[in-house]
């Protein structure tokens, strides 16, 4: 794009000076030859709305009736599930990485919950929430479970969720976005040396129960986000 081949290179494109960190996802003017934005949620903004004249303007995932709710819910997910997983991944303590790991699945367990009486996360409707939370979801049994030790449960352990990614991935367009072998290469290749291999995993949760009988082990759930659960 616009003669470069790495991505270091429009980033240095669009200011010859710049030496900071070089990140996905990029909008690119390729007609100015220049950065647009580098912030993943500002992106989906403007995707949503800024490009009507050139895409379906009749697809909205940001509702007006609905905005509140969607930012709340995309304010939950970014704390406790899409930088959950990396605050795992990358705690540099065992107090650090048990503490992310429990409040990153104490959330699955309240999305599940309220997964099971509704098809999407806010309203009846696909808003920015779902996708938000999909990008997470479909990395999250061939990466995060095991590269970055958020292994107390796999997404397939949870009925309700895995139902959700699986309707989401095979709406039209996206399953072709969707490419499990470079996001492993990614989280088991780019970052070695950089993930504490001391910290010892909490999972996965095993039942050695006899064969037969049932073995209850109920998950805490996270006060301050009850709300969410409780949301029409």
């Amino acid at each position: 794009m616009n003669g470069a081949r790495y991505l270091h290179q429009l980033y240095t494109k669009a200011n010859r000076n710049y030496t900071g960190r070089v990140t996905v996802p990029l909008l690119w003017d390729k007609r100015e030859g220049t950065a647009v934005n580098n912030e993943s949620s500002e992106i989906i903004r403007m995707l949503n709305g800024e490009f009507d004249a050139f895409g379906d303007a009749g697809v909205d995932f940001y509702p007006a009736p609905l905005r509140a709710r969607i930012d709340e819910m995309n304010e939950f997910l970014q704390h406790y599930v899409n930088t959950g997983v990396y605050r795992a991944g990358f705690a540099g303590t065992q107090t650090d990485y048990d503490e992310a790991v429990d409040e990153l699945f104490q959330a699955l367990d309240e999305l599940e919950v309220r997964l099971a009486h509704r098809p999407y996360l806010v309203g009846n409707r696909l808003t920015e929430s779902d996708w938000r939370f999909f990008v997470t979801l479909i990395r999250f049994d061939a990466a995060y479970y095991g590269a970055l030790r958020c292994n107390l449960r796999r997404l397939v352990d949870y009925p309700n969720l895995w139902d959700y990614t699986r309707r989401l991935y095979h709406l039209p367009g996206i399953a072709e976005t969707v490419r499990l072998d470079h996001i492993k290469r990614h989280y088991y290749d780019e970052y070695a040396g950089i993930i504490n291999r001391t910290i010892v995993p909490k999972g996965p949760l095993l039942d050695f129960s006899p064969p037969g009988v049932s073995h209850e082990n109920p998950q805490p759930s996270l006060t301050d986000i009850s709300s969410i659960t409780a949301m029409s």
